[in-house]
């Protein structure tokens, strides 16, 4: 199998089976049939074949990027734009993938971007709570009940022989905090490198962007 078909199969099969805290809605994309058709034009496009990829783990899927292409990172308008993968989804930006499509134009372009990175987040599938998006961490409830489905995702994920010398953790506050202390009870990489997350970057130190592409496209490309 390719390391598309591993990750489609995944997809496709990503079910929480614990309780969810009153209030709290899954973001599942994968049971919405274009979101599911746009991914498989996208996985098999860049990961048709059986290399190794580093990761690179975000939180979990927002309402406008991957928690509704289902593709992390990659808002409807980046994967019309940039993926060439026409879809007929709400076209409004998400920070974060216009930050992620940046990187990867500084890196050469999807294609050779791709063929190195393979995106993932600690929580696959994403959540909201009154209609705005929530992050694994943010209640303590959620976090303790989602714990055995993250880590049969990363182990899964792991199986398809990625990278487990080196991962990039994306945020260096309770994301990176939650991920090493994970991986030392967990051994999953040898090394976790945290990174700036991008809408913390695109909300706050806007002025800064060139500096902050340079340092990500620097700390990649050393991988």
């Amino acid at each position: 199998m390719t390391l598309a078909d591993n990750i489609l199969h995944f997809l496709q099969n990503l079910k929480i089976e614990a309780p969810i805290p009153r209030g709290v809605e899954v973001l599942n994309p994968y049971q919405q049939p274009e979101a599911f058709e746009l991914c498989a034009k996208y996985y098999n496009r860049y990961y048709d074949d059986t290399h190794t990829r580093t990761l690179i783990i975000g939180i979990n899927p927002g309402r406008f990027g991957g928690g509704l292409t289902g593709i992390p990172f990659t808002d409807p308008i980046r994967l019309q734009q940039v993926c060439s993968i026409e879809n007929t989804l709400q076209k409004k930006p998400e920070l974060s993938s216009e930050f992620i499509y940046k990187i990867i134009a500084a890196f050469g372009g999807p294609e050779k971007f791709y063929s190195k990175f393979y995106f993932t987040s600690v929580s696959p599938l994403g959540f909201t709570k009154e209609n705005k998006n929530l992050n694994y961490y943010d209640l303590p409830a959620l976090q303790k009940r989602l714990k055995p489905f993250m880590q049969s995702c990363m182990r899964t994920q792991l199986d398809w022989g990625l990278n487990t010398q080196l991962a990039y953790c994306l945020g260096e506050g309770d994301n990176y905090k939650f991920l090493t202390a994970w991986n030392t009870e967990e051994k999953f990489f040898r090394e976790v490198i945290p990174l700036p997350h991008p809408r913390f970057i695109m909300q706050y130190k806007r002025k800064q962007l060139d500096q902050y592409v340079n340092f990500y496209t620097d700390k990649l490309k050393a991988t």
